[in-house]
């Protein structure tokens, strides 16, 4: 695998005007990428300019321009992708990784992508919400031959509206896409100071379902996934997201796994600025502090990063805030251990009681793990364990950052009076309601199958 300063440096060369005539006749180069850390942003060398796009956990794809076409090459492919540290993921993806890098274009480029196949059958590239010629839409067997093991097709058209796309398979879409076959695709307005901000984040929301101690999804499952991740990773493997205090901040986010995910985060409200469909009008946009994104959709999000802090940013689907359980473990709450615990205990040294008192115990615990997996509930911040796994990270907003600095700045310093503190006063009372009289004209159930007068 190249490091991103050794791909950057070749796309830098790969893009200037001295490339050969004969290097331009060939397929250009296919960078890879193998870091799961979050990129910094890939400006542009040539062509139309640009604010270029962070991408969570991910990377821009590098190109080259030959005779006035932006090209790129993918390559679809297995991978393995840390999920979070600990845990690995077999799965297929793009030159490295899964998702496969982000594609960045300006509206009007004429766009020109090499796709080469190296996984064990045959596959297609459909460009979610592009428009475009039918025979370049990607849908195999109805707009094109699916491309053989071992071949590279070619799809060229041209970006002709921007906005927010994806990238994905039509060609045994259930496995491909399970096992990680996506990315995402921007068109940058030709117009860079239209609808411009200061940071522009985009990830992709995925799902698996991998068995703790195995590394490689199950396909055929349909909705109870264990993995709920952003970029296939997982807290606390997903990077923060690092804003400058006063800046524009766009957050774009593609959903392409089997349920919808209400997006919430904490302490800024937000508008929707843009759909797969294009940018909404602004006359349309209200306030919220959650977006629900359906199945195949994106949304873009915008809001001003005006108060600084560590701010949770996150699925609301409590359970896609987990990481890898079974999903028939029983409700345990208020069941009395004492005494049975010790007896399993002295057949099963490991055993630990669990659930007794609710979850909150388990972000706590150090408990033995199969090989390649995630605790339930992990991450620690600077007041103990978070106890969030899955779709969950962090809006770190500071002062004085750089304009392109998205390096983690660690956890946000409380001023002082700022933070929620213990009472040490007396004792507050806590009253009840009485219980309600007995309505005699309540409605009794008579027991028994007879009815009065029968």
């Amino acid at each position: 695998m190249t490091s991103r300063r050794s791909f950057l440096a070749g796309a830098a060369a790969v893009g200037a005007a001295a490339v050969s005539r004969a290097a331009l006749g060939a397929v250009p180069e296919a960078p890879m990428q193998g870091s799961p850390l979050t990129q910094p942003p890939l400006a542009p060398l040539n062509g139309r300019p640009y604010h270029p796009v962070v991408t969570l956990n991910g990377w821009s794809l590098p190109w080259r321009m030959n005779n006035g076409v932006k090209e790129f090459h993918l390559v679809a492919e297995p991978v393995v992708r840390e999920i979070a540290p600990g845990m690995k993921a077999n799965l297929w993806g793009y030159n490295g990784q899964s998702p496969g890098p982000t594609i960045e274009v300006v509206e009007g480029d004429r766009v020109r992508i090499f796709v080469t196949n190296r996984l064990p059958e045959h596959t297609t590239i459909h460009w979610h919400g592009q428009r475009l010629p039918n025979g370049m839409d990607g849908v195999g067997g109805l707009n094109q031959p699916q491309i053989p093991v071992g071949k590279t097709y070619v799809y060229e058209f041209e970006a002709k509206r921007p906005g927010t796309f994806m990238y994905h398979p039509h060609a045994d879409e259930m496995v491909q896409m399970a096992m990680g076959m996506m990315g995402f695709w921007i068109t940058h307005p030709r117009n860079p100071s239209f609808m411009k901000v200061d940071r522009d984040f985009v990830f992709l929301l995925n799902a698996y379902d991998i068995e703790p101690g195995s590394a490689t999804p199950k396909i055929n499952t349909m909705l109870d996934f264990n993995l709920w991740t952003w970029n296939s990773r997982a807290f606390p493997g997903i990077d923060p997201l690092v804003c400058r205090l006063g800046d524009r901040v766009r957050i774009r986010i593609g959903n392409l796994t089997m349920t919808n995910h209400p997006i919430h985060l904490h302490g800024h409200e937000f508008v929707v600025t843009g759909t797969d469909g294009g940018w909404t009008n602004p006359a349309s946009r209200w306030p919220e502090v959650t977006t629900d994104i359906a199945v195949g959709q994106m949304r873009a999000i915008e809001f001003d990063a005006t108060d600084l802090g560590d701010w949770a940013f996150h699925c609301h689907k409590s359970h896609h805030t987990m990481n890898p359980m079974g999903h028939d473990v029983p409700t345990m709450i208020g069941v009395d251990h004492r005494g049975v615990a010790q007896k399993i205990m002295n057949l099963v040294p490991d055993y630990m009681v669990m659930g007794e008192r609710g979850m909150a115990d388990m972000g706590e615990m150090e408990m033995p793990l199969p090989d390649n997996t995630l605790p339930m509930m992990t991450g620690t911040g600077p007041f103990g364990p978070i106890e969030m796994g899955g779709m969950f990270t962090t809006v770190k907003i500071r002062q004085g950052l750089a304009r392109d600095d998205f390096r983690d700045p660690g956890w946000y310093k409380h001023p002082p009076g700022t933070v929620s503190y213990e009472w040490t006063g007396q004792p507050v009372p806590v009253a009840r309601a009485a219980p309600a009289a007995q309505d005699p004209n309540a409605l009794k159930v008579r027991k028994g199958g007879s009815h009065a007068g029968h």
